[in-house]
């Protein structure tokens, strides 16, 4: 998906400039180092393929959890989450076309990393509940998730941080105002996540 296709999360002005040719670099780096073919997923009949079973996963999940690497090694950090599919009508699950928004403290840990390694993998959930079995082992857990990978970019400018905030928080708190000053966009640390790549999957 081209980024382009979502309103107003592109760096605005000259002085982003220099940051967003940097982020699309090591974006267009990174896509050229991916492999050209994917493991199919081994239990096909599991696999969500419908845009209306995509779309209910990403609706009814609360939490993306955000696979990345720093100096450290890799780890895993679960953030709220906002989002948007940018042609609804063309997704299947062979070309998804999703961008995740999150948003952090403008220091720490994944911050650190998102900054050092913008390919990141992400992981969506929707909990069940327990499926009984006759035996122990027989016992099992129905669930909804989502697993995939993409690239982490970091937004400037105050209506495409506006933008983002917003769609996260019409996902988390749709009831609540959006209504954010200047003062506290400028403050704050918002990323877009385009997705290049998931599956979906369910254990009913």
């Amino acid at each position: 998906m081209d980024l382009q296709n979502i309103p107003a999360i592109y760096p605005e002005g000259a002085a982003a400039q220099p940051q967003a040719a940097h982020m699309q670099q090591a974006a267009a780096a990174a896509q050229a180092a991916m492999p050209v073919s994917y493991r199919p997923m081994r239990q096909a009949g599991r696999q969500l393929r419908s845009t209306t079973q995509l779309h209910a996963v990403v609706e009814a999940c609360q939490t993306v959890r955000i696979a990345c690497v720093d100096e450290e090694g890799p780890f895993i950090v679960p953030m709220s989450f906002g989002y948007d599919w940018a042609d609804p009508e063309e997704i299947d699950a062979d070309a998804p076309c999703l961008a995740l928004w999150v948003h952090s403290a403008g220091v720490g840990r994944k911050v650190d990393a998102f900054n050092r390694e913008p390919r990141v993998a992400i992981e969506m959930d929707v909990q069940e509940g327990v499926i009984a079995g006759t035996y122990a082992c027989a016992y099992s857990y129905a669930y909804r998730s989502i697993m995939g990978t993409g690239t982490i970019h970091r937004i400037q400018g105050i209506e495409a941080k506006r933008y983002g905030l917003t769609r996260i928080m019409q996902h988390l708190a749709p009831e609540a105002s959006t209504d954010f000053t200047d003062q506290a966009l400028a403050r704050a640390n918002i990323y877009c996540i385009d997705i290049d790549r998931f599956t979906g999957k369910q254990r009913a």
